[in-house]
Parts: structure tokens; sequence; C-alpha cells
């Protein structure tokens, strides 16, 4: 019902409008910018809260995983904690020791690092 009086108000101003430029005698042409101008404003928007803050989160990530080295302390996605011992970057592949009675060591990829910690292990945990 709101809708339908809204469209029937802008149609009534458009006719009115018409009518006024038709007697002028120069027909009303919208300015193309103008019309474009919403689409830019949000197109500025999801850019500025959506793309921009992902970009430099997928950047920090990648520094992150990059910088891993041996003694590292890391958490993986599957919530698995281990202390890094062998990294080949050519292979894209971290070896992590879980456990350190048995020594049980775990190859991941380096993209299931989720966070690393470098000053935990010398707090003695």
């Amino acid at each position: 019902m709101f809708f339908s009086m809204l469209t029937l108000f802008a149609q009534a101003a458009g006719d009115a409008a018409g009518d006024a430029a038709n007697q002028a005698g120069d027909p009303a042409q919208p300015n193309l910018l103008f019309q474009l101008l919403p689409f830019i404003a949000i197109g500025f928007i999801f850019y500025f809260l959506m793309i921009r803050p992902q970009s430099k989160q997928r950047q920090e990530r990648q520094q992150m995983i990059s910088a891993v080295k041996k003694n590292d302390r890391v958490l993986t996605i599957g919530g698995i904690w281990g202390t890094v011992t062998n990294v080949q970057p050519e292979d894209d592949s971290v070896t992590i020791r879980v456990d350190e009675s048995t020594g049980t060591k775990l190859e991941f990829s380096m993209g299931a690092i989720a966070r690393v910690d470098r000053g935990e292990e010398e707090d003695g945990r």
C-alpha cells in the first residue's frame, strides 16, 4: 500500500515536471552523471567497507605466514598447537612437533597456519 502511494506521488511529480518542461519548450533530459551518481557512491562505499579491509587482512596474513621460522609456536586452522621444526617454503609446507614427550611431528601446508606466537615459548608454555 505504502509503495503504491509512493509510486503514484512519483508519477504525479514526474507528470507535473514534464508539463512544465513542455510549456517552456525545453524537454527535461536528466544528466547521465546524476543518474549514475548513486551507483558510483555505492561502489566507493563497497570498496572502502569490504574490499580494502579484506585485502589488508590478506596481506598481513601472507606476511605472517612468510615470516614463520624454526622454533615458532603455531596454531593450525584445525586447532592443533605445535612448535615449528622445519620450514620448506619451496614445497609450501611446514613440519611441527605437537608432543614433546613422544616427539610426534605433523606436516602441514603453510596455509594451514592460523596464528604464530613467538613469545609464548619463552614464558614456559
